[in-house]
Formats: C-alpha cells, sequence, structure tokens
C-alpha cells in the first residue's frame, strides 16, 4: 500500500511505500542542517525514495544525484522527484560499484546498527539495509565518501552518538574531519539521542560545536 505525506516544514509531498524504509525525525533533522551552494553537485548515498533529495533540491543546487540498493525503491524515488518537479539523476546500485566525476557534497543517513547476528535483522530487506550495517559498513562508507567526494568537499551525516568515536577515527582514515557538530536530545534530563555531522575533505578543519537541539 502506498501513501502521501508531506516532508515536515516543506511544501514537497512525498509518496512512500508500506514495505520501504519511511523518513523518519533522522531524516528531517539531516535536511533542515545540510547547506548547499547553487553551483555545488550533490549526491545522496541510499538515498531511499528521496527526501533528502527533495530537501537539498531548495537550495537550487547544479547536480542532485542519488543512489539506492533497490530497482523497486529507485523508481518510486523518480516518481517523487517527478511529482515535485525536481531533476535528480537516481541510480540503483551498491556505492561501491557506483563511478561518477567527484561531488562537492555528499549527504547520507546510514545504517545505525553494527548486528552481527541475522536473527536480529528485519525480515524486510528493505528494513534490514536502511538499518543494519550489512550492506554499508561505516568504514565503507567512509572510504567512498573520500573517493567520490572533491578535496575541502562536504559531507553531511546523521548517526548516533555511541559511533562518535568510529566516527572520527574512519574520518581521519579516509582524509576527512568534523566542521560542525550539532547534538540532538529528546528532552533535556536524557541522554543525547542522535548527532549532525558536517565533515570536511580536510585534515585541518577547526570544530565548531553548536547549540543542540531539543526534541
Amino acid at each position: 500500500m502506498r501513501q502521501n505525506d508531506y516532508l515536515p516544514n516543506t511544501n514537497f509531498k512525498l509518496i512512500q511505500d508500506d514495505s520501504f524504509y519511511h523518513f523518519n525525525s533522522d531524516t528531517t533533522l539531516l535536511g533542515e542542517f545540510i547547506q548547499i551552494k547553487q553551483k555545488d553537485k550533490v549526491l545522496d548515498i541510499g538515498c531511499n525514495t528521496g527526501a533528502l533529495l527533495l530537501y537539498a533540491s531548495v537550495f537550487m543546487p547544479s547536480l542532485l544525484c542519488g543512489i539506492d540498493l533497490f530497482d523497486d525503491v529507485i523508481e518510486l524515488a523518480k516518481k517523487n522527484m517527478e511529482l515535485n518537479d525536481v531533476h535528480a539523476e537516481l541510480y540503483s546500485c551498491d556505492v561501491k560499484e557506483f563511478h561518477h566525476e567527484p561531488f562537492d557534497v555528499i549527504l547520507c543517513n546510514p545504517p545505525y546498527f553494527n548486528t552481527q547476528k541475522g536473527s536480529l535483522k528485519n525480515v524486510n530487506p528493505y528494513i534490514s539495509a536502511a538499518r543494519h550495517e550489512t550492506y554499508l559498513p561505516l568504514d565503507v562508507l567512509f572510504f567512498n565518501v573520500n573517493r567520490l567526494l572533491k578535496d575541502n568537499g562536504i559531507f553531511y551525516m546523521v548517526h548516533r552518538p555511541v559511533r562518535l568515536n568510529d566516527i572520527v577515527l574512519l574520518a581521519h582514515q579516509n582524509s576527512l574531519s568534523i566542521q560542525e557538530l550539532q547534538i540532538i536530545y529528546k528532552r533535556k534530563d536524557e541522554k543525547p539521542r542522535t548527532i549532525l555531522l558536517k565533515l570536511r575533505k580536510s585534515l585541518h578543519t577547526d570544530l565548531t560545536i553548536l547549540k543542540p537541539i531539543y526534541m
């Protein structure tokens, strides 16, 4: 079954399929965190049905491009782009097999869980790929971001605070450094829930910690 939704704080309509991974608050947080220039060429790794690409389109970049593992997910992303009069290059492939001229900006809402036991993974392949690092471990993500990003290009991502040590290490190994960090709390009296990261392809970047967001 399919349903029509609106992306929060936008006029964009998004068709979602019950079988596919749906956008959530992390998608919205990342979509409202990004800053893009009109000359930029933008890639969304794991674009799903196109929510982040629609957020990115507000900045009118020179190129929008998205990749995802599943043919039918990409087909729905194409329909969402057409529905909102947004042009994007969309490809069904693994990021390891994707080749393109370097991008100015890369976006990713990656799978968060480094789940080793198959019995703990969702049986729905779309949900499993979105939540578990089977197809996109962090080291593979960072290697390919480095490969596909221009020097001094920007990588935006959202993740969980418990993985920050891994992110810092892998970023350094792949010539990236954190330029901005924003911490998201569900409530003031709880532990942080989410982190938003802006990384630059450079090892000489000062870190700015932005004011936290309380959901």
